[in-house]
């Protein structure tokens, strides 16, 4: 099980969910199940309003998970990524900090959403 913590200024407070393991719903999923504000248009990758920065907040080696190529193309070309974060996410399986919410499942670690 994962803590999921979300901040933002749109709230009031920080909120902290479980994303339960082994559950393939994305974090924009998590996020509208908990009535989180996290911003979204298209759910599909392409328009990268749901753009979140995540921090890792354990004292281990992240636990990478791959890039979609509409979420590698969205990021990039929004200056949220950059190609050598990319490429440490292929090879290092190092997440990069900006992630899509539509694309990203949460792994069995806890996580700070900033968006």
């Amino acid at each position: 099980m994962a803590n999921v913590t979300f901040s933002s200024p749109k709230m009031k407070k920080d909120l902290t969910v479980y994303a339960t393991a082994g559950d393939t719903s994305t974090l924009l999923a998590l996020a509208k199940l908990h009535k989180i504000p996290v911003d979204f248009e298209c759910e599909n990758g392409e328009c990268g309003s749901c753009a979140v920065k995540v921090d890792i907040l354990a004292n281990k080696q992240p636990m990478g998970i791959s890039l979609t190529e509409k979420e590698k193309t969205v990021l990039k070309l929004s200056g949220k990524i950059t190609k050598e974060q990319i490429e440490d996410a292929e090879v290092k399986d190092i997440p990069p900090p900006w992630r899509l919410a539509c694309q990203l499942i949460v792994r069995n670690e806890d996580i700070l959403v900033k968006f």
